[in-house]
């Protein structure tokens, strides 16, 4: 795998089998990249515009992905660790066999998004906005999503443990979730909220 030796990023542009560490890609602007098979490390792609970009078969690294813009675009096969997404819109992608693990999610937008295989693990997604997406294909175990929305969010078969979930929008649309037993505590206040229960000592 060659490492880069220049940090311009082109329309149209397709990369592969290329190895980017401590290198700075911040406030780039390009349409349609293709990443394939390389590997980010350190990487610093904060406040790029990358409308339709693709990362196919890559690996992720504690880079720098916050308030990147990526509309349309498609992660496959693509493993993210130890990394910071906060602001990152990926609003309209399509992720297939990706994870995320002890990433900082939040405030993320991720809007008619199609996740197809996605599990986020120990990941703060706090503030997230999954509107309109399809989850029937993600889970999230030792997540913080307080404060997420969901609301017209697809869930048949979304699965949850052991997540915080104080605070989250659109609980009428986790028809179909599967939520373990040590989040039902919790997820009950919420159902009650929307329902208009109070919940409170009538003693």
């Amino acid at each position: 795998m060659a490492t880069v030796q220049q940090c311009d990023l082109e329309p149209e542009q397709s990369v592969e089998a290329t190895a980017y560490y401590d290198v700075d890609l911040t406030g780039r602007l390009a349409e349609r990249v293709e990443f394939l098979q390389c590997r980010f490390r350190k990487a610093n792609l904060a406040g790029s515009h990358l409308a339709n970009v693709r990362f196919t078969d890559c690996l992720i690294q504690t880079s720098d992905l916050s308030n990147m813009r990526a509309e349309g675009g498609a992660l496959e096969r693509v493993r993210l660790s130890e990394s910071r997404l906060t602001g990152l819109a990926w609003n309209d992608v399509l992720l297939s066999d990706v994870s995320f693990s002890e990433c900082k999610i939040d405030l993320t937008n991720w809007r008619v998004a199609r996740l197809d295989v996605v599990t986020f693990v120990d990941c703060s997604l706090a503030g997230a906005d999954f509107t309109d997406a399809d989850l029937r294909g993600a889970s999230f175990t030792r997540c913080d999503l307080s404060g997420a929305q969901f609301h017209k969010a697809k869930m048949s078969g979304t699965r949850f443990r052991s997540c915080e979930l104080e605070g989250i929008g659109g609980i009428t649309s986790w028809d179909g979730a599967v939520v373990h037993p040590d989040d039902l505590l919790g997820l009950s206040y919420i159902l009650a909220g929307a329902l208009g229960i109070a919940v409170r000592d009538t003693d």
